[in-house]
């Protein structure tokens, strides 16, 4: 069923909605999910309030959702990462912007960006990281792991999106358990809350297996050293939680590896490490 309505009543309309459910920001959330639904930008949107525009009703379940605290980027199957856009729906957990340092930590280790390397990703999600690394070093292959069908779904949909399905290949597994080819490179940002860690209710939407790493939240960080360790894998660099610095250096404190760094995210938390063996 369609309507007409006045953009600014739309607007208004739908503002009233959001804040009647206390979600921050009530104007500027009716405005971006007006600007994807409609697929206009902010000039459009500030030039034409008075305008007439004819609405599905669609559009108000998309404000339903909304108030109902999922988040937006499941919303408009959208979100921005490294200032590309990328396929989501809930079968992945949305990229956070903090998982652009993973990326350039990466860079920082890899003096030739034309070298033949092979990273492993475990944990695809999505497919961003390993569609970002695959961007930038030309010469590297990848292959991507994810527990999940419905993350591998995602993944090889932003694959094709990129035309990089020559360059990553996606297996379905736990862990390294799929791989047999040597890896030079590994790379994970893994699940790391612990089980019994409470989160906020637009967490709710999002893979579970993805978020909860365990009764202390770091066993498959420590499962994933092990096997750095074991394979001699040169590099690894891993997201982690911000209290976990001190449990990871713990952990390799009788082992035998060449360097660990930790480094920081936007809000100055301890957020991730690369270990050289």
């Amino acid at each position: 069923m369609r309507s007409r309505y006045i953009v600014s009543d739309l607007l208004r309309e739908a503002t009233e909605k959001i804040t009647q459910h206390s979600i921050e920001r009530a104007l500027r959330e009716a405005q971006l999910l007006f600007m994807a639904f409609f697929e206009k930008d902010e000039l459009w949107l500030i030039s034409h309030q008075k305008d007439e525009i004819e609405v599905d009703e669609s559009f108000f379940h998309w404000v339903e959702r909304r108030c109902a605290s999922e988040p937006f980027e499941y919303i408009v199957n959208r979100v921005s990462f490294y200032s590309e856009e990328f396929y989501i729906d809930e079968g992945a957990l949305i990229p956070r912007p903090e998982t652009e340092i993973l990326i350039d930590e990466i860079e920082k280790n890899i003096a030739d960006k034309t070298a033949k390397i092979t990273f492993v990703e475990v944990g695809v999600g999505s497919g961003i990281i390993s569609i970002m690394l695959a961007k930038k070093f030309p010469n590297a292959m990848i292959i991507a792991v994810d527990i999940s069908p419905k993350a591998l779904a995602v993944a090889h949909k932003n694959i094709e999106k990129f035309a990089l399905q020559e360059r990553i290949e996606l297996r379905e597994g736990s862990l390294l358990e799929p791989i047999s080819e040597t890896i030079d490179y590994l790379v994970s940002n893994p699940p790391y809350i612990a089980n019994d860690a409470p989160l906020a209710s637009n967490l709710s939407y999002e893979p579970q297996n993805a978020l909860f790493g365990g009764e202390v939240g770091d066993e498959i960080i420590q499962q994933l050293l092990d096997e750095v360790l074991k394979q001699k894998i040169r590099f690894f660099s891993c997201e982690m939680g911000y209290d976990q610095k001190s449990k990871i250096q713990n952990y390799l404190k009788d082992k035998e590896f060449s360097s660990l760094e930790f480094y920081k995210d936007y809000a100055s938390f301890d957020r991730g490490f690369t270990l050289k063996v």
